[in-house]
This record gives structure tokens, C-alpha cells and sequence, in this order.
């Protein structure tokens, strides 16, 4: 299977899990708006503002189409706050190589050999051939597949805070609750973008420890081959 193809099926196991988060984060601002309504005349007067689903529903509409328009390169900017070179892949070599202990550093620049890479670029474009080698190894998808669905979180969570909160300032009331609420958007982007940033460095750490461990299969024309045997005279 391609490293395209991989991701697009990564992506598509990953869609039940983003509609769940928000389907969740419907429920949150509901909840929220209805706050006023359950302090004063209980359970029926939730059940009657039942109506405000329609502008909840057109904000979340909104949001989920401006998250499925922000770009793979965004979402990681979003993800490592960076601006240049934010890919984790850029920091592949001098930074997570170094610090993991799963990884074979002697093994890796043996393996490498005089293209060890010295610069952001460099060092993304050299993890990046590794990760194609390996892109169907077992261990290497599940930590991508869980860096792609926390960094589209993140996106999307990023997108609450604008998209929810405009939608947040108009239905609920009070002024202490809505505090509450946009607290609540805020912690959830900084939790998700921190475990995100997590699993992309795990991601990149897995395809670094395993490529270490199991070094790239040498061209057929490099491998050693028993010489003939001389004719009988």
C-alpha cells in the first residue's frame, strides 16, 4: 500500500472518532446554554429551549467546514506552534534521535553513513524516506494514525474557540458561565495540542527506532555472492 493510500485509511478510521468530539462538543455548549433555564425552572424549561439547536447546529456546521478547509501544513503549525520547519520530521535527527532511548544511535548514523542530515530540511526529506520504508510496519501506523487524529483535533479544537465561542457569547448567559464555557474550549485546544505534539514525536521516534533496528535492505547488486566453483582439470 502506498504512503498515500495509508493516510487516506488512517484518515477514514480516524472520521468516526472526530464526530464523536463533536457530537461531544454539541452537547457541552447545549448543556451550557441551557444553564440559565435548568437554575429556574428545571428539567422542562431544557427540554423547551430545545430550539436554540438550530443556531448550535449552523455554528458547529460552520466550524466543521472551516476545519475540513484548513491545510495538513496549518494543523501541524497549530499543533508544534511554529511557523517554519514545523513539521516533527525537521527535528528528526538532532533533537528526538538523541533523546529517545528506543533508538539505536550508533546503529542509525552507522546506517546512514555520510548522509546523516544537518539541517531542518535535510533532516525531514532523510526521515521521510525512512518512514516510506516502513510506513506499513505495525507499530509505525498506529502512532501515526493517533498523530493524525489528535493534529485534526487539534485543528478543530482551534476553530471551537472562534466558531463555539462567537455562537457561546450569544446564548449563554451569564456572564460567569460563558467564562466557565470559553475556559473549557481553551483547555480542550491546550490538552489536545499538547498530546498531539506528543504523538507526532512518538510517530517519529517509532519509524527512527525501528529503521535502527532493522536497517534498509542493500541494493541486489551490493550483496555478496559466493564465488563459482573452478572446473575440475
Amino acid at each position: 500500500m502506498s504512503k498515500e493510500a495509508t493516510s487516506k485509511a488512517l484518515k477514514d478510521a480516524n472520521r468516526p472518532k472526530l464526530w464523536t468530539t463533536i457530537a461531544a462538543n454539541v452537547a457541552v455548549l447545549y448543556g451550557f446554554s441551557q444553564y440559565q433555564a435548568a437554575s429556574t425552572v428545571g428539567l422542562k424549561g431544557v427540554v423547551a429551549g430545545a430550539t436554540s439547536l438550530v443556531p448550535l447546529s449552523l455554528a458547529l456546521i460552520l466550524t466543521t467546514v472551516a476545519n475540513g478547509l484548513l491545510s495538513d501544513p496549518t494543523k501541524t503549525r497549530l499543533v508544534f506552534l511554529r511557523w517554519t520547519h514545523a513539521l516533527p520530521g525537521h527535528r528528526a535527527f538532532s533533537v528526538f534521535a538523541v533523546s529517545d532511548p528506543r533508538i539505536d544511535l550508533d546503529g542509525l548514523r552507522k546506517l546512514l553513513g555520510k548522509d546523516w542530515p544537518t539541517d531542518p530540511v535535510a533532516e525531514n526529506r532523510m526521515w521521510y524516506r525512512l518512514f516510506k520504508d516502513s510506513a506499513n510496519d505495525p507499530a509505525v501506523l498506529y502512532s501515526h494514525g493517533e498523530y493524525l487524529f489528535t493534529r485534526d483535533y487539534t485543528g478543530f479544537a482551534a476553530l471551537c474557540l472562534i466558531g463555539l465561542g462567537a455562537a457561546a457569547a450569544v446564548m449563554i448567559e451569564p456572564p460567569t458561565v460563558l467564562m466557565v464555557y470559553l475556559g473549557c474550549l481553551l483547555l480542550q485546544f491546550l490538552v489536545v495540542r499538547h498530546t498531539a505534539a506528543t504523538y507526532g514525536e512518538r510517530f517519529v521516534c517509532t519509524v527512527l527506532a525501528r529503521k535502527a533496528a532493522w536497517p534498509l535492505k542493500q541494493p541486489a547488486s551490493t550483496t555478496r555472492r559466493d564465488p563459482k566453483p573452478e572446473k575440475a582439470t
